[in-house]
């Protein structure tokens, strides 16, 4: 299977995802193990550190850009419905992100994502992705 960094060109501290579960042409299925040595952490917060929502965003549209690449192009998170947040993550937990496309559109891709912690839904969102001209 290819390397994250092969596919997106996310970064640490940016790069939301650990490592691919499954992959198929309309279904990723990612994780991110979530660390107290994060730099969020620092700041988000110190004495109850909480994994900001923005960036369990973040790694749904990263993981929605594992399938959603055009060779050459990079993936752009362009907008984000219906966000609903169920469950803090913490420190020690593994996030599992499972995105499926539900429609594409003038090069525009929707997909519906969900983040869960021990098979409990964490948060769940339908983003759209377009392509870097």
């Amino acid at each position: 299977m290819d390397k994250i960094t092969d596919i997106l060109p996310h970064r640490y501290p940016f790069l939301m995802i650990d490592g691919i579960i499954s992959r198929g042409e309309d279904e990723v299925i990612t994780f991110k193990n979530v660390s107290y040595n994060e730099p969020q952490f620092q700041g988000h917060f110190p004495n109850n550190p909480i994994m900001p929502g923005v960036l369990i965003l973040e790694g749904m549209a990263q993981s929605a850009g594992l399938i959603t690449l055009v060779p050459g192009k990079t993936p752009l998170f362009i907008g984000a419905d219906k966000v609903r947040f169920r469950r803090s993550i913490k420190p020690g937990d593994k996030i599992i992100y499972d995105v499926k496309i539900v429609g594409k559109h003038l090069g525009m891709i929707s997909v519906e994502a969900t983040a869960t912690v021990n098979d409990e839904l964490c948060a769940k969102a339908t983003l759209l992705l377009g392509m870097e001209r």
